[in-house]
Formats: structure tokens, sequence, C-alpha cells
């Protein structure tokens, strides 16, 4: 079997259980393959959660999850030196962070403090502890759950951390037709059986090597810089996209071309995952916040202002 069919192999496997959403899920796999953390938003209830530990079943790496509530400490994350009696030195204890897939349930529920400790390890792929620095193993994800702001208990994420994720996606209730196949499933007992690895760790290593192998031309690149560009000079944001956000949209359109079994990335590929990419990143004005615009409409306004590249 060719490396190109594992992506395949992972997303049936996480649509056995969550029925009717498989464009987020192929989005999920996306973000694995590119190299980016996924946050995921939206009301209690409609399989945030689930979709985070599919994804995790699904590979055969080490998985921790860690319960963000508002007494976390930075500490239960990332760890911390204790002092052994017996050989009178500080041993340290890894935290849930040092592992392969990491998911952070409810992350706006704990303080900025505490939210603030995962940025090293997102961004650097290792964290610092009493001035010792620890590398996390190949490959490293962090899978974000989040309740909308306006919830009772929930925090803003600082900008510096929403910048580190890759994507954003919303669930969204299922239709009529696929809530009642989920309902009959529940029924059936299909939620009970185990959910088997579909693919090795070394395979997931693989294809994070060839993701990075596909080609992206000039052409591209200069597209993908003006769309950039002109997030930062729209009258109706207060806050444009990053650099970080430049090279998070490349790696996503390179996760698509290689989903869809291309070598090289295409226009098409840039735009399928651009609101996905920059939505989390931008901020809106506040005469826009009260006139209710739209990030994804902005968003999708900019795409189409852009020529795309023959």
């Amino acid at each position: 079997m060719s490396p190109k069919d594992y992506p395949k192999l992972i997303i049936d496997n996480i649509n056995k259980v969550l029925v009717g959403k498989e464009e987020i899920v192929e989005l999920s796999v996306i973000t694995f393959l590119a190299g980016g953390h996924l946050l995921i938003e939206d009301v209690p209830g409609v399989g945030k959660t689930t979709l985070a530990n599919l994804l995790a079943k699904s590979v055969d790496c080490e998985f921790s999850r860690i319960q963000f509530t508002p007494d976390t400490l930075p500490g239960d994350i990332v760890g911390a030196s204790i002092y052994n009696m017996k050989s009178g030195e500080f041993q340290f204890i890894p935290g849930a962070i040092m592992s392969n897939i990491v998911l952070v349930d409810e992350i706006n529920r704990a303080s900025p403090k505490t939210q603030s400790a995962l940025l090293e390890s997102m961004e650097e792929g290792q964290i610092t502890v009493d001035k010792i620095t620890y590398p996390l193993d190949d490959p490293f994800l962090v899978i974000a759950t989040q309740n909308p702001i306006e919830f009772i208990g929930t925090h803003h994420l600082p900008e510096a951390q929403m910048d580190r994720f890759l994507m954003r996606l919303s669930i969204g209730y299922p239709q009529i037709a696929k809530e009642h196949e989920m309902a009959d499933n529940y029924v059936k007992g299909l939620f009970d059986e185990e959910v088997n690895p579909a693919v090795t760790r070394d395979e997931v290593i693989q294809m994070r090597k060839e993701v990075k192998t596909i080609t992206v031309s000039s052409q591209i690149i200069d597209y993908v810089v003006k769309i950039i560009t002109a997030t930062r000079s729209h009258q109706l944001l207060s806050l444009g996209a990053s650099p970080r956000a430049t090279l998070g949209l490349i790696s996503a359109a390179r996760g698509c071309a290689y989903m869809n079994g291309r070598n090289y990335v295409i226009p098409d590929d840039v735009k399928r995952v651009a609101s996905y990419v920059l939505c989390h990143r931008l901020t809106l004005t506040v005469e826009a916040k009260m006139n209710q615009k739209d990030l994804k409409t902005i968003v999708a306004n900019i795409l189409d202002q852009i020529r795309v590249p023959v």
C-alpha cells in the first residue's frame, strides 16, 4: 500500500463513528499531516472531544489528555522538578505535554497564564523547565477544544496562542438524516466498539516528510503573500494575518495537495483552506463588530479580489 493511501485510512477510521462530518475530518487530517496544531471551537455536545479522541486513536502514537479547569497550573502541563530524598537531587517529572498527540480539552477555561504554558511546545517542539530544555518526540500535535467565548467561565485565548494553531474548525449540528444515523448507531452499540489505529507512528512521520516535499511554485507563493498582505490593509480589520500565517497557509495547501494525490500545490488548494487558516488570526475593527461583519465573508471577498495564478 502506498503512503498516499494512509490519509484515507485515517479518515475512514474516524468516519465510522463521527457521522456526517467528512469535510471537518479531512481538514483535521490535513492539519496533522501539515505539522500544524488544531483548534476545534463549537458549542457543547457536538463532538469536539470525540473528533480529537478518534484522530488520536486512529494513529498508533502516544496520547495524553489535559482537562483544562480554572485551577490548572502550568506545571500540570509541562511538568516539574521534584526533590528526590533518596538521591539528594531534583528529578524531572514530565507533564502531559510530553506525548505525541495531546488533547487539551476546553482550553479556554484555564487562566491565560496556564494557556501560555503551551506556547513554546507548539512553536518549537520543546519545553523548558528550570532552565533545562526537553525536546518533544516527533510527531507532535496539540488538539485543543473550546466553547465559544460568550459562555460562562471561559477566557479569551491570547493572540500569540491563537496564531500558533494552523486551523480552527467548527463542527456544527448534524443534518437530520445524519443525526438519525448517529442515534441508530448508538442504539446498536456501535459507539462502544474499540477504535484501532489505522497507521503507525513511522508512517505518520513518513507522510509528514512527504508533505514537506510538495512543490510550491513562485506563482503560488506570490498568490499566498498577496492574500496575507490584503488582510493587513483591509478596512474592516484592525489586525491582519502574521508572517506565521503565510507559512501556515502554504503548509496547509501542501497538506491539501497531498490529500488529493498531487505532488504540487494549485490555487484551489490555497482557496480551500484559506478561511480555516486565517479567520482565527484576524481581528475585526470595533465598527465591523458592531455591524456584525463575518470574518469568513471578508476572507472570501479577499480571495475574489486577488487574481488567481494560471
